[in-house]
């Protein structure tokens, strides 16, 4: 489920590409060919963020949101490959959020290791994974993400399978698809003419 965005946020959507006067005038795409949409995306502090490219298509149907990637790291520049399906007066938007599944995990990869603050870091990831799993429709998915949560709670086990448990590549593959957005901010709507 996505979050519904703000207009001003705490992680700033600038400079989106391709702008044609500002978005007075439509960029133009060609029906089921792929084009770039950039964007300068960041916030302050180290938490990780994230942004999508949201397409609406001509009959006002929002989506599917295509995950966009940092072009060159430390440059806060992002950008993703989108494809228009049909013809018409599309539009576009970038939507950024703060990402704590990934912060969560930057942190957890770090202090579990080293010995800092393990049952703390361990709660923190079971009380988050159960936040997250709450966001993705029921059925395998979230049942995936509530056995890593549960897993990251469990003090019988030992702290490298705890974590394992929350790193394993089928909840990677989960949380891609359902990914927990906080602070969401979105840009501008753009029009965008497809032949």
């Amino acid at each position: 489920m996505k979050a519904s965005p703000t207009a001003v946020g705490r992680i700033p959507v600038r400079d989106v590409r391709p702008a044609v006067e500002g978005g007075g005038r439509p960029a133009k795409a060609v029906a089921g060919e792929a084009f770039e949409v950039s964007a300068t995306v960041f916030r302050e502090g180290h938490d990780a963020v994230a942004a999508d490219v949201v397409l609406t298509d001509p009959q006002g149907r929002t989506g599917p949101w295509t995950p966009m990637r940092e072009l060159a790291p430390g440059t806060d520049r992002w950008g993703a490959e989108v494809i228009p399906g049909a013809p018409g007066r599309w539009t576009y938007r970038v939507e950024a959020w703060s990402d704590p599944v990934t912060t969560w995990r930057h942190h957890a990869r770090i202090k579990i290791p080293a010995g800092i603050d393990t049952g703390l870091v361990l709660e923190e990831g079971a009380l988050l994974y159960e936040r997250a799993a709450a966001a993705v429709p029921a059925g395998r998915a979230r049942r995936t993400v509530r056995a890593a949560a549960r897993a990251l709670g469990d003090d019988s086990l030992p702290v490298a399978a705890r974590l394992a448990a929350a790193l394993a590549p089928e909840v990677d593959g989960v949380l891609a698809r359902y990914p927990l957005r906080e602070l969401v901010t979105a840009s501008a709507e753009l029009p965008l003419v497809v032949e």
